[in-house]
This record gives C-alpha cells, sequence and structure tokens, in this order.
C-alpha cells in the first residue's frame, strides 16, 4: 500500500472509493486490476526442470532473499547439470549449508542483466563476491563454462536464464597479493604493486619473500618521490618494488638465527640486502621489520617501516668505471659478485689494478681460470663487510675480510699497506661503500690457527685459543710450530679438573703457550733427545723410537700440517708445563713436584743438599687445609684420597716457605 499527495494505492492500483461496509467486512474499488507477483523464485518453483535448484534454494534460506525487491539475475542449472557432478556431491552440499550457499549466490547476480545487456568478455561480479566471464560465440552464450539454454526469463523482480552446468566459485587464494590488497596499512604499495603490473606476479605459483613497507614509510619519503615513481611504472617503480622481493622463504626465525652477524641477500632486482639482528630489533638494510610471518599460498609478508632503496653509486660502479680495472670487472663478473656488490653494503674494496693482476706468476692466473672456488676465495680476501675510510686506518691494524680472514694495515713513511699491497689511491666514496685502489692482488694466507680451526679434531683448542686471545697472537707472521692436543686429548682429563684450569686465565695461557714454539719444526728438524723451549719458557722433550715420535709424553698422530705461518703436529694428550715453568705462583726452582698432574702419589724433590724434612700442607683453592705432612726430599706423599682438582702446595723448610700448584686426575 502506498499514501501519499495523489491518493492511496494498492500496488499501482488507486483506490477510488473506500470503506464500503459490509456485513462481513470493507469494500474498497480500484480503478486496475492486481496480478499476483512473479518473482525468480516462482520460475525456479514453477519448472519442472529445476526441482534440485528449488531444493537447495530452500535448504539454504534463499528463498525470501530471491523473493524480495531485487533486481536479481539467476543463471539456473537445470537437474539434469547438478546431476553431472560427482557423485555424492549434491548430498553433501545439502549437508553444508555455507558451502552450499556459496555455490548459490556465485549463480545470482544484484541486477538485471538480459542477454542484450550481455557482450563477449564480459565480467560480471555475482553475490558471492567472485566474478563469472561471459563468452558469446558461434556455439551460444556461455557463462564460464556453462551454456545458455534459455535466455531472458523476465520476473517482476528480475531475470532467469536457464544453464546446462553447475557453476563452481574459483577457491579462495590468500596470496602475496590478496595480503597487500586487504592491509589497511599497505594502500600505497598495493597501487604502486598494480601500477607497476607486479599483481599477477604475487598472485601466481611462484613463492616469493616480500618485505612490505606501509602506507607510512612511503609518506616518509621526500616530497614528489611516490609520484616520481607512478610516473615510472616500468622502470624506477618496478626497480624499487623487486628490491623488496626475494625469491623463496625466508622466514623470520632464520633471519634472527643471524644473531650478531650481518648477511647479505639478494633481492629480484639483483641487488643486496643486509640483514642484522641487534637489541633494537630486526633490520633489513635501514627498515625494521615490524611484523613478521604473514602466511600466504605462495610466500611470506613481513611488514617494514621504511622502504628499501637500492644504491645507485656502487663500489662495482667504480671498477666498472675505471679503465684500470678491466681484469677485476670480467673476474667479479665470472665469479658472480658483481651483482652483491651493487647492493646494500657497507662494502670496502680493495681494487687491484690491471697490472697488479699481470704481475701474479702464470701458475696462478692460470689456477684463477681453471678454480672457481679459488677465485672467490681470492675476491672475497679483498671485501670487507663495512665501510673503512682511510682515516679509520691505523698502523698494526688487523682487518677480518669477508673470507674470514684477516688483512693487516702497515701505515708508514713510504705509504699505506694492505698486507703487502700499496694503496695508490684511497677513500672512493660509493653510496654503498667505499673503494681503495691497491698495486698487488692480496693472497690469502692459512696461519697455524685456520688449521685448528678448521679441524673437525680440534674444537677445544680452538676456543680456548680464542679465549685467551692467543688465536690472534698466532695469527701473525710467525714462524710457529704448534702441538695441538684433539678434543680427545682434553676430554681424558677429569672434567672438574678442566673446569679449574679453564677458570685460572693464567694457568691456562701457561699451558696453551707450553704447546706452540716461535720457530717452525718440521718432523724432519726434530731428532731423538731433542729439547725445544717453548713460548711458555719452558722446554718440551722429543722421544723418537719405535712406537712413534712423541712431544713430553704425547704422541704426534700427524705430522707436518704446513701453514703460511707455521706447522701444526697433531698430539694425543695435554702437554703440561713443569711446575718450574709460570705456572708457579712464586718463581723458585728449589723445589719441584713429580709428576704433576698426578693420580695418587707425588714426590717432592729438592736441590738442597740436606737430611732434614720438609714440611708439606696441600689446600684447596678454598683455602681447606686437606694435608699436612713431613717428607724427605725424594719420597713419595700419598695422595690418592684427594678428590680431581686444583691444589696449592705449601712446601715449608726452616728459612723459606715455597708455593706450587698441583692438578691431581
Amino acid at each position: 500500500m502506498t499514501i501519499n499527495n495523489v491518493g492511496v494505492f494498492i500496488d499501482d492500483a488507486q483506490v477510488t472509493v473506500a470503506d464500503i461496509i459490509a456485513e462481513n467486512g470493507v469494500v474498497h474499488v480500484i480503478n486496475a486490476i492486481l496480478l499476483p507477483p512473479n518473482t525468480v523464485v516462482d520460475v525456479i518453483v514453477g519448472s519442472a526442470d529445476h526441482n534440485t535448484l528449488e531444493a537447495a534454494v530452500g535448504a539454504a534460506g534463499l528463498v525470501n532473499t530471491l523473493n524480495g525487491a531485487g533486481p536479481f539475475t539467476v543463471f539456473a542449472p537445470t537437474d539434469a547439470a547438478f546431476a553431472a557432478l560427482p557423485a555424492g556431491t549434491v548430498e553433501a552440499l545439502l549437508n553444508d549449508i555455507p558451502a552450499l550457499t556459496s555455490i548459490l549466490s556465485y549463480h545470482v547476480v544484484g541486477a538485471s542483466a538480459l542477454s542484450t545487456d550481455l557482450t563477449n568478455g564480459q565480467v560480471i561480479t555475482t553475490l558471492n563476491g567472485a566474478e563469472v566471464i561471459v563468452t558469446i560465440n558461434s556455439d551460444g552464450v556461455f557463462i564460464n563454462d556453462a551454456k545458455v539454454t534459455v535466455a531472458d526469463i523476465v520476473t517482476d523482480n528480475g531475470v532467469v536464464h536457464v544453464i546446462d552446468a553447475v557453476l563452481l566459485p574459483p577457491a579462495e587464494t590468500n596470496t602475496i597479493f590478496d595480503i597487500i590488497k586487504n592491509s589497511p596499512d599497505h594502500n600505497t604499495l598495493e597501487a604502486a604493486v598494480i601500477a607497476a603490473g607486479l599483481d599477477g606476479v604475487l598472485s601466481g605459483d611462484d613463492s616469493y619473500t616480500v618485505f612490505a613497507p606501509t602506507d607510512a614509510a612511503f609518506a616518509a619519503l621526500p616530497v614528489g618521490t611516490i609520484e616520481a615513481l607512478l610516473a615510472d611504472p616500468q622502470g624506477a617503480l618496478t626497480q624499487v618494488l623487486l628490491y623488496h622481493v626475494a625469491d623463496g622463504l625466508i622466514p623470520s626465525s632464520d633471519i634472527i638465527e643471524l644473531g650478531d652477524e650481518e648477511v647479505y641477500g639478494l633481492m629480484l632486482n639483483g641487488k643486496t640486502v643486509t640483514f642484522r639482528v641487534n637489541e633494537d630489533g630486526v633490520f633489513i638494510n635501514n627498515a625494521k621489520i615490524i611484523v613478521v610471518d604473514i602466511e600466504a599460498d605462495n610466500g611470506i609478508v613481513h611488514v617494514i617501516d621504511a622502504v628499501l632503496l637500492a644504491p645507485d653509486s656502487t663500489v662495482v660502479d667504480v671498477v666498472r668505471n675505471s679503465p684500470n680495472h678491466t681484469i677485476l670487472e670480467s673476474l667479479l663478473d665470472l665469479s658472480e659478485f658483481s651483482a652483491p656488490l651493487e647492493g646494500y653494503g657497507p662494502f670496502t674494496l680493495f681494487a687491484p689494478t690491471d697490472a697488479a693482476i699481470n704481475a701474479l706468476s702464470p701458475e696462478i692466473i692460470n689456477e684463477l681460470a681453471q678454480d672457481n672456488g679459488l677465485l672467490e676465495e681470492i675476491l672475497t680476501y679483498h671485501l670487507v663487510g663495512g665501510l673503512a675510510l682511510s682515516s679509520d686506518l691505523s698502523d698494526g691494524q688487523l682487518i677480518n675480510t669477508l673470507l674470514e680472514k684477516n688483512i693487516r694495515v702497515t701505515i708508514n713513511n713510504e705509504g699505506v699497506f694492505i698486507n703487502d699491497a700499496k694503496v695508490i689511491v684511497a677513500d672512493i666514496i660509493t653510496d654503498n661503500g667505499v673503494v681503495h685502489v691497491i698495486d698487488a692482488v692480496l693472497l690469502p694466507k692459512t696461519t697455524v690457527v685456520d688449521i685448528i680451526n678448521n679441524s673437525e679434531d680440534h674444537f677445544v683448542l680452538s676456543s680456548i685459543l680464542s679465549l685467551t686471545g692467543l688465536d690472534n697472537s698466532l695469527n701473525v707472521e710467525g714462524p710457529f710450530t704448534v702441538f695441538a692436543p684433539t678434543d680427545d686429548a682434553f676430554d681424558a682429563i677429569p672434567e672438574d679438573v678442566l673446569e679449574a684450569i679453564v677458570a685460572d686465565q693464567s694457568l691456562l695461557t701457561s699451558i696453551l703457550t707450553y704447546h706452540a714454539v716461535g720457530a717452525k719444526a718440521l718432523s724432519t728438524d726434530l731428532s731423538n733427545g731433542q729439547e725445544i723451549t717453548t713460548l711458555n719458557g719452558a722446554k718440551v722433550k722429543i722421544t723418537i723410537n719405535n712406537d712413534g715420535v712423541f712431544i713430553n709424553n704425547a704422541k704426534v698422530t700427524v705430522a707436518d700440517v704446513v701453514a703460511d705461518n707455521g706447522v701444526v703436529h697433531v698430539i694425543d694428550a695435554v702437554l703440561l708445563p713443569p711446575p718450574s715453568s709460570n705456572t708457579d705462583l712464586i718463581e723458585d726452582n728449589t723445589f719441584s713436584i713429580l709428576p704433576n698432574p698426578a693420580k695418587d702419589f707425588i714426590t717432592i724433590q729438592s736441590e738442597l743438599v740436606t737430611s732434614e724434612p720438609v714440611k708439606v700442607d696441600i689446600y684447596t683453592v678454598n683455602g681447606q687445609n686437606v694435608i699436612s705432612s713431613e717428607v724427605l726430599s725424594g719420597n713419595t706423599l700419598d695422595i690418592s684420597q684427594l678428590n680431581s682438582g686444583l691444589y696449592l702446595l705449601n712446601i715449608k723448610t726452616k728459612n723459606k716457605l715455597v708455593i706450587k700448584k698441583l692438578v691431581k686426575h
């Protein structure tokens, strides 16, 4: 009923005479015949070919909706169309109302679309939210792959087209682009991705990791930057966007595992980024990762708080633009180092000239051409993962290269030298680092420490060398000879004794220096009975017999592992310096303890000619007196009741007190 200034209307019929009262009711006279409504549901219900669709619409509770004002366009699959679905599908849908509703709403459009309104290739959005595609060709009109068999059944609230197949909506996706598109904080990134035509790439099957700057990150760029990028969608904009995309999956756990280490990663634009983790958070270049691990069907999205901008001027550009570095340019390209060095950095490159490379021996040049691993090793020895300007260098400074080997800086009256190469041009600064030109190729050297660090059998020795700082001392020119006890050799020492030794830096340093000689002693240089003075100041004795070569009581199991600064001999026991070495608390050679370390008995030996006993008190490191005895020189003292560990011995005579350390097995 409608009431307005014109009058009262029932549907479209006006009431011309109202309120004619009868005994059993009231009569209103109208000026038109009322016809019952004919809806899209009425068409379905009245059709002999749409019983399944009728049941489905009823089960999904869509009858009232489709009986509404509309307008609607319904693509109505026949009973035969439903029957063509795999066995059990219809029954399963009738028991899964959400899935059934999703499919049915994919057959309905919220507008009236007669056949005369359809065009070939037209895309129509359904009530499901997904789209259908209209195809018109010589075979007929198709909605997706379903043919329209009867068109334009017009109703009061829309139109029905009969089709010969059930339309199935596309599977819901959650691609990288979907995440960006559905994020309220990435509208600028979404617009940029679409403008560059990368929405298809980020919606595809290949897996990527995207570092997604927020709208605030884009807004923080200099005024006019975004507009300039959008004006060059296939050029600058694409390159910026590809600098935010990595091939494959990089979960946050992989980045966090880096700890304090900086690692370079290659992005799709061919340039590198730097990942670092510190107390302030996790960073890619200068951008902080603020949301991690948003999983997509085709990758991962991490949200970042700044836009990543690849450097324009790089250390590689310096090499390419230099007439004196054509060979280095070729070597960087051959080893595929060029692309990483065009990334964020910072890098320091010590760049040997063509003349420097040509000065190498023909054998080395030939080996470089044939051994890509060696080439990469030498190139990484010329690179530092950081910015080292000439003003940052100091005489004697050691700089760790990307090869994880040190180069030495020498500054004297003749100039600045990196190892033996002179810096002839310094501080060529770029956006991602600095280049120093040098007049010789830096050839990496293997030190005795490198041999130990790279050995699977010397983890303990490597660790305690680093703990005491002796690794740096043994990394210099040398030469050195190192008698290197294996992990098994350290395991043979009782755990509490080893802990006590490691806890005592003075004792630990003394023991380690007792394993090193300040000269190069190959096995061919050793002779039976020979004594060699160690860096500790005490001597080791060489024994050569039918059983092998021994350093004190330790057997040499691998000999002559040669380094550029000396030689390493592997031994099967830890050498403990004699009490007269600098392990003593008091430098006094009047008394000595044998053996030391000891298991059950020790002998106190004296240089004094006397028949009088000496007083011996043994204390724990906590000051507890555990043994007190008088012993004649040369006699044994039973220590079997002591626990393993480190002890202090007070040896007293009438005239003096000598304090010694004792290690008990």
